[in-house]
């Protein structure tokens, strides 16, 4: 092995070498163009040691032991980003209140109208000339209140997610409640009266 490494430190350390390759013979078929250029080729080799330290010097004797590392050093540990608590990024396109908001309304609205639907057997639309619209307002102003509070102290959706009602399925449930209310209203309009 060191034999080896010896002889790989002679072959690079005088630098870059130059090697004219003869294409007529590795190509004999005479497909290819007659290729004949230099290359300069250079290797390089960090395995062992500090990776941060420039060895460009070779070392002179063969007979020196590499320096061993007793444990690779530890991983840097990962930064948290901050949180922004603007109330422009909060509620920007892609922020973290504008699909909770509207996926938590959707579950709310999606069971009261079921609810009222099964109770009364009026349809959405019904409900919504009946007063439905003053509860539809102050549901979405306690809702949003109660969902941008958190997010302006810094609080995030996921620090507080764990076990089975983790963030994601919150957003997915939330999902599904738009449909199923879009898909109800829907419904209720082509069949002409409620779903049940």
């Amino acid at each position: 092995m060191a034999t080896a490494s010896f002889n790989m430190q002679s072959v690079f350390a005088g630098g870059l070498t130059t090697r004219k390759i003869n294409t007529n013979k590795l190509f004999s078929a005479g497909n290819f163009p007659n290729l004949k250029r230099n290359y300069p080729v250079g290797v390089r080799c960090m395995a062992e040691g500090d990776p941060t330290k420039d060895e460009s010097a070779p070392s002179t004797s063969a007979a020196q032991p590499l320096p061993k590392s007793s444990s690779p050093p530890p991983p840097p540990t990962p930064i948290k980003p901050k949180v922004s608590t603007k109330f422009t990024d909060l509620l920007a396109f892609s922020g973290p209140a504008p699909e909770r908001i509207n996926g938590r309304l959707a579950m709310v609205g999606f069971v009261a109208a079921l609810a009222v639907e099964l109770s009364k057997g009026e349809n959405v639309f019904a409900q919504i000339s009946d007063g439905g619209v003053s509860w539809f307002l102050g549901t979405t102003a306690i809702l949003t209140l109660a969902s941008l509070v958190p997010l302006f102290k810094g609080i995030t959706v996921e620090s507080k997610s764990d076990g089975f009602m983790t963030s994601d399925a919150e957003l997915w449930n939330g999902r599904f409640a738009m449909l199923g209310l879009v898909a109800l209203a829907f419904t209720e309009f082509v069949k002409g009266g409620t779903l049940v």
